[in-house]
């Protein structure tokens, strides 16, 4: 209509009809779909896949599956060749089905009995009926997921109760109050578990080289795992394995005494095992079965043949051992068999060739080798390696070390026995000066019956060892040691020689008891224990049947353990105190007059071996303090010929000899801790509060003396005047004292010495020099045998038996008891310093004549 009311034509509008808006299924449709579906899932869930019996079973039996019957097992099953149920049956499943049996010790109950196949399925079988076999339930192996929603890479679970252990502390004897199993005999099973002992045992074994199959098969490795507890005599109580992303298996077994775990690494070839036990039954016997369950070797892709198997081992004692428990346990921490080679992981091969237990204690003999070890000279020639050869540089190619163990101490390793028998046995033997008669204390295994058979001068050997077994062990596992084929004189084996007494009793009771041994033993060999493994050594009435034994210059040797450190308290208080007492006992004996220790680290023990040499009469000291040269020539003269024409020492000469008379500092020092403190630790170095005066004759500015022509009337030609004030207690001409020239007293005994050479006059150059020694030369004060000339300006000094002219003395005084004492490493250590050195006596003015007295150097 327009504005004059006419009606107007328009375009017809859109029109669009209004429906609501629906969805293309039919929501009661979707819902009954859902909940179908959910059945659907449920069930399959029920039939595939790991489900609670107590769920399980009501729905299967609804379902029309038929199920099996209980049934009863005996306790012996448990241990049977099938595998144990696992995935579908619950814990609760494999208990008793009768609630009191599950409260009962009885040795049956009822079970749901099952094996596993090779693929992880569960099959369940009726055993006594038709039906035995039949496949009831199949569980898939699940396949492996990364979502955390569904226990990540935890793929199967493994879990088996086998028993019912019976409650700790139930009873009022140490026996009751063990875990333990029915099936287990008390009466006649020795190695049940005190609870109130708190230790235990540890082994740890890493091998490699192995089937990759093997190690990711969780299957076969819960078998091994199992047989292995089994070859142990231990009782599994359950145990669970778990298969890893991408490859490995992981499994721990809970044992009635503890514990069983293991990991491994397929691809490396790799599984490092543990097992903790809490009884005292050893662990050591299932290492082998260890070693042949799981050893399966893994073939070479290159060359198609098996590879070596390489297992590394540790066993340690666990937990807290009284003292007196760990003493007499051959594998405790702190035994030699413990440190050389059940616990370092370092010892990478170790073979126990034998475990005797005899009337006197255990024998072990291991074959072993260290990660660092490389061939040797015997090893080079028998394998012909070249120099650059990568071979030296592998274990693998050395020989294996055999150590023989008593009682867990270490006696004797075949690849140091030379070194440790020379040292134990030649520097007594030529502390003597012609040993006809030697005595051996121990030394079984015939290492020191060896060295000493090679004097000439030695016509009787007296050996008494304990234990006959040790002889003869050591004859057939170690014959290199008593192998004296190569001694000319000799037969081929040292127990076999003609001079030989062989007495099988405890030794030191036999030097107690056989009055025929008194004075006997020109030299007596103690190659049994050290002081702290041997308390004879402590027992006073031992210790003087010792030296009452021996004959007037008489030498006793033996093993003192493990060399002192500096850092160690007074002995008595330390790591040796038994030692420290023998050695006190010692110096106490009125027939032992001069006592050396020295200590060599190339014996075959972790740490230096200290050894002690007493000698019944002092002139024993020129001996030891021996000239290289000297003992080089006793070497040479006193001992048989090798039929080889090899050495017939590889350790011992000279040299050695010279390196034994000066003690380390650590004994010095463990010395002066005594108390009182020894006088001579006093002098253990010079004074730096006291000033040098030196002479130099070249230089009279600098010089504190001077030399002139002596009085009318004098006997010297010449005196020294002090050209300088000099304070008491300054040291006198020091570099000139230090200079003295040191000569043996044979070389200077004979004033004649070239008297027999025809057409050699009375000037000749050698007896002026013999002349100039007794002129100016004075004796050592420790009856070494030793000469000590003057050469420097300190020859000059005039003598005077009047003590009001004199002004010098000897920087160290003598010593309070009159001589010095039988045992000091001070003075071992200082003995030259001690007798050439000169202090100021009183102060001395400048200009003053320096006079000594007479008996300056007596002693």
């Amino acid at each position: 209509m327009n504005g004059n009311g006419h009606h107007v034509n328009a375009p017809q509008a859109l029109i669009i009809e209004a429906r609501p808006k629906t969805y293309a299924i039919d929501v009661r449709v979707f819902v009954a779909t859902i909940m179908a579906t959910m059945v659907v899932a449920f069930g399959t869930g029920l039939m595939m896949g790991p489900t609670d019996a107590r769920l399980a079973m009501p729905v299967l039996s609804f379902l029309g599956i038929e199920l099996p019957e209980p049934v009863q097992l005996p306790a012996a099953a448990i241990n049977s060749e099938s595998e144990p149920i696992v995935g579908a049956m619950s814990t609760q499943s494999l208990m008793p089905s009768n609630p009191q049996a599950r409260n009962s010790n009885s040795k049956s109950a009822t079970y749901m009995v099952g094996e596993v196949s090779a693929n992880g399925e569960i099959i369940i079988n009726k055993e006594g009926e038709d039906a035995a076999g039949e496949v009831l339930i199949k569980q898939a192996k699940r396949t492996k997921t990364e979502h955390v929603a569904t226990l990540g890479y935890k793929i199967r679970e493994t879990h088996v109760n086998i028993d019912t252990p019976v409650l700790e502390g139930t009873g009022d004897v140490p026996h009751e109050r063990d875990i333990t199993y029915d099936r287990i005999n008390k009466e006649n099973d020795g190695n049940i578990r005190d609870q109130t002992m708190p230790s235990g045992q540890h082994l740890l074994v890493d091998m490699k080289n192995l089937e990759a199959d093997f190690l990711n098969s969780e299957s076969r490795l819960a078998r091994a795992m199992q047989d292995s507890v089994i070859a142990g005599g231990l009782t599994m109580l359950s145990y669970h394995c778990h298969s890893l992303h991408p490859a490995g298996v992981s499994c721990v077994g809970v044992l009635l005494e503890s514990h069983i775990s293991f990991h491994t690494w397929p691809d490396e070839g790799v599984i490092t095992l543990d097992m903790f036990t809490t009884s005292e039954k050893p662990l050591l016997p299932v290492l082998p079965s260890i070693k042949e369950l799981f050893g399966i070797p893994r073939v070479n892709a290159e060359t198609g043949e098996k590879e070596e198997v390489v297992t590394v081992w540790s066993h340690e004692l666990r937990g807290f051992r009284t003292e007196d428990a760990r003493k007499v346990h051959h594998l405790d921490g702190n035994s030699d068999i413990s440190k050389h080679v059940t616990s370092p992981l370092e010892v990478v091969y170790k073979e126990h060739v034998l475990n005797m237990e005899t009337e006197y204690g255990r024998i072990d003999i291991w074959d072993v080798k260290e990660r660092d070890d490389t061939p040797g000279y015997e090893d080079g020639l028998r394998l012909g390696l070249a120099p650059q050869d990568p071979r030296w540089f592998s274990y693998e190619d050395a020989s294996p070390c055999r150590l023989l163990f008593l009682d867990g101490v270490l006696h004797m390793a075949n690849q140091t026995d030379r070194v440790f028998h020379e040292t134990l046995v030649h520097p007594a033997m030529f502390a003597h000066p012609s040993p006809k008669s030697v005595g051996i204390l121990g030394g079984g295994d015939g290492g020191s019956l060896r060295e000493v058979l090679k004097h000439k001068s030695v016509t009787d050997v007296t050996m008494v060892e304990l234990d006959e077994k040790v002889v003869s062990v050591s004859k057939e596992y170690l014959p290199e040691i008593s192998d004296c084929s190569d001694i000319v004189g000799s037969k081929p084996n040292c127990f076999d020689d003609d001079r030989l007494s062989l007495i099988f009793t405890d030794a030191f009771a036999y030097v107690k008891e056989k009055k025929e041994a008194n004075g006997k033993f020109d030299v007596l060999v103690a190659d049994v224990n050290q002081p702290e493994n041997q308390d004879e050594y402590t027992d006073a009435d031992t210790v003087n049947a010792l030296v009452e034994s021996l004959s007037p210059l008489g030498v006793l040797v033996i093993n003192a353990g493990e060399a002192p450190m500096i850092v160690d308290p007074r002995a008595d208080k330390g790591m040796q105190p038994k030692r420290e007492a023998f050695t006190k006992l010692l110096e106490a004996h009125p027939k032992i007059a001069s006592i050396f220790v020295f200590e060599d680290a190339q014996s075959g023990y972790v740490d230096p071996v200290a050894f002690l040499v007493a000698c019944r009469d002092a002139s024993c000291r020129k001996n030891w303090y021996g000239q290289t040269d000297e003992i080089n020539y006793q070497v040479f003269d006193r001992l048989q010929a090798m039929k080889s024409k090899k050495p017939a020492l590889i350790q011992f000469d000279g040299a050695t000899q010279r390196s034994y008379q000066v003690p380390p500092r650590a004994w010095e020092t463990v010395y002066c801790r005594r108390e009182p403190e020894p006088f001579e630790c006093a002098y253990r170095g010079l004074d730096m509060t006291k000033e040098l005066f030196e002479y130099y004759p070249k230089n009279e500015d600098e010089s504190a003396f001077v030399i002139r022509e002596s009085k009318e009337g004098a006997e010297n030609d010449a005196a020294v005047y002090a050209t300088v004030d000099i304070p008491e207690g300054s040291y006198i001409m020091p570099t000139h004292l230090a200079a003295s020239l040191e000569v043996s007293e044979d070389s200077a005994k004979d004033s004649n010495a070239t008297a027999h050479l025809e057409g050699v006059g009375e000037a000749d150059v050698l007896t002026d020099f013999v002349d100039y020694i007794d002129e100016n030369g004075h004796s050592a004060r420790d009856g070494s045998g030793k000469i000590y000339v003057e050469i420097g300006g300190s020859r000059v000094i005039r003598e005077s038996d009047d003590a009001s002219e004199v002004n010098i003395r000897r920087w160290v005084p003598a010593h309070p008891d009159g001589a010095r004492p039988k045992y000091s490493p001070v003075y071992d250590r200082h003995r030259h310093s001690f007798d050439v050195f000169l202090v100021a006596s009183r102060d001395i003015k400048a200009g003053e004549e320096i006079v000594k007295p007479g008996d300056l150097w007596d002693y």
